[in-house]
């Protein structure tokens, strides 16, 4: 299992803070965001490898935060962007972690000699498990890989979520008794439920396929929820309540709270 980090995002609202720093790196305490989320991680036997995608700006920021990191492996993977404007998206960063394209396709040649779209072969060919750089949970993910393993099917979070603003500002599924989702909403006006989708994935390889061609249909790619949004329709996904608390650092007034809460 290959453990992908989405952390190319420019972190605007947390300016002057990331204007030239990346925010997964930022301290709450005595420890990084980011390492705070790959030492769990790094406790699965299951993963054998993180992959780190950032923009050109932090790249050689990450590079040298690896070398003074111990644990499993890490890959740093450069998408090119150098602004919040050109930024490639959490879907696109992820496809080109998966198959070298930000577009999962590759142009391939017809007999009247227009370019056509055909899937990219995925370089990675494990499970992916797919995690946002910015959070810090409460909880172990070790329950949601072995949700994972005991459904056969990929799996998404889920957390209760009693404000409706909040959710209209996230994806909302439906599930069955069993767990399954049956629908996904995008930040929806009136919401289906109360069901909660935060930023962390657990892909079969079996999907891959599936993620590779996603932009062929119409894929969203701006937020990783769009990814999962898409893959409602095509294929069987199971959702796991988180049993603790997530903390989205999104601006100044998350971080200092954030210090505060886990500095103790």
């Amino acid at each position: 299992m290959k453990n992908i980090v989405i952390a190319a995002g420019y972190a605007t609202r947390l300016y002057p803070l990331t204007e030239n720093f990346p925010k997964p790196l930022l301290k709450v305490g005595d420890r990084t965001i980011l390492d705070r989320l790959l030492d769990d991680v790094d406790a699965l036997d299951e993963v054998d490898e993180h992959i780190v995608v950032t923009n050109h700006r932090f790249a050689s920021i990450f590079e040298k935060w690896t070398q003074e990191r111990n644990g499993k492996p890490i890959r740093i993977i450069d998408d090119g962007t150098s602004t919040n404007d050109t930024r490639l998206g959490a879907v696109r960063d992820l496809l080109l972690a998966l198959t070298g394209n930000p577009d999962g396709s590759a142009a391939d040649g017809n007999h009247s000699g227009s370019p056509v779209s055909r899937v990219q072969s995925p370089l990675i060919t494990d499970d992916i498990l797919v995690l946002a750089a910015d959070n810090i949970l409460d909880f172990s993910l070790k329950g949601f890989v072995d949700f994972f393993h005991e459904k056969q099917t990929s799996v998404i979070m889920c957390h209760h979520e009693p404000e409706l603003k909040k959710l209209q500002r996230t994806g909302v599924i439906t599930i069955d008794e069993n767990g399954r989702v049956l629908d996904m909403q995008e930040k929806p006006e009136v919401p289906a439920s109360h069901w909660a989708v935060p930023p962390f994935y657990l892909y079969s390889k079996k999907d891959l396929p599936l993620i590779c061609d996603s932009m062929n249909h119409g894929c969203g790619f701006d937020a990783p929820g769009n990814l999962a949004h898409y893959l409602v329709g095509v294929t069987t996904l199971h959702a796991w309540e988180m049993p603790g608390i997530r903390f989205d650092i999104g601006s100044l007034d998350s971080y200092e709270e954030a210090q505060k809460r886990f500095s103790r």
